[in-house]
């Protein structure tokens, strides 16, 4: 069922209500830098159509913690999952019936957040050209900048799976066959990973947890 207050939800400005759940905590473990992920929605099947509602509840703050990795911004993560949860509300009579509806609202959200993070570089490099002076903000924690760094350098399959694992919950296997490949090779992504975060951040006394 979709309610009016779940439709409520969904602002023209696309921003989170005061009323919404909010992620509680530092992000995760890991941050992301780029994630490429199809849209191809999951098999559709007969068994009772969750509320949206209570998906929502249930998983907003979950999955605006996980982007809030990916951007270093807690407004700009909220706006991409309030956005992914717009989108899955707006077609719901389907959505509802797939086998894991968090699943393709976390895929939406993904990709709005790759997206964003294309059009910000491609802005950037524009004023840059132009030699016009970007605006002052507040810079992200020490602690973050050495995990952006940090995960800048891993391939993206690398900083796909540790995401992917870390942060999204995903086992192995699912990661494997999300990736299309054997689950030896996530489990060398995941080693090959790690090893480099520690290296990378060893020298700062930064460590990685969940928090």
């Amino acid at each position: 069922m979709v309610s009016t207050a779940a439709a409520a939800r969904c602002p023209v400005a696309g921003r989170v209500r005061q009323d919404s759940p909010q992620p509680s905590g530092s992000p995760a473990r890991v941050v992301g830098m780029a994630l490429t992920t199809d849209l191809h929605p999951p098999p559709e099947t007969t068994r009772a159509v969750p509320d949206f509602d209570e998906l929502y509840a249930a998983h907003y703050a979950d999955l605006t913690v996980q982007l809030f990795a990916y951007f270093g911004d807690r407004q700009e993560a909220q706006d991409v999952v309030q956005e992914a949860f717009c989108r899955a509300l707006a077609r719901w009579s389907s959505v509802s019936r797939y086998d894991d509806p968090v699943a393709w609202v976390r895929r939406v959200a993904w990709n709005l957040a790759v997206s964003r993070w294309r059009r910000a570089r491609t802005a950037l490099g524009f004023l840059r050209r132009q030699r016009v002076a970007e605006p002052q903000v507040d810079g992200p924690s020490p602690e973050r900048v050495a995990l952006v760094r940090a995960l800048a350098t891993l391939p993206g399959v690398q900083r796909r799976a540790m995401v992917l694992h870390y942060l999204a919950d995903l086992t192995v296997a699912e990661i494997a066959q999300r990736e299309g490949v054997a689950e030896g090779t996530v489990k060398s992504w995941l080693h090959r990973g790690r090893a480099a975060l520690a290296v990378q951040l060893r020298p700062t006394g930064t460590e990685v947890s969940r928090g």
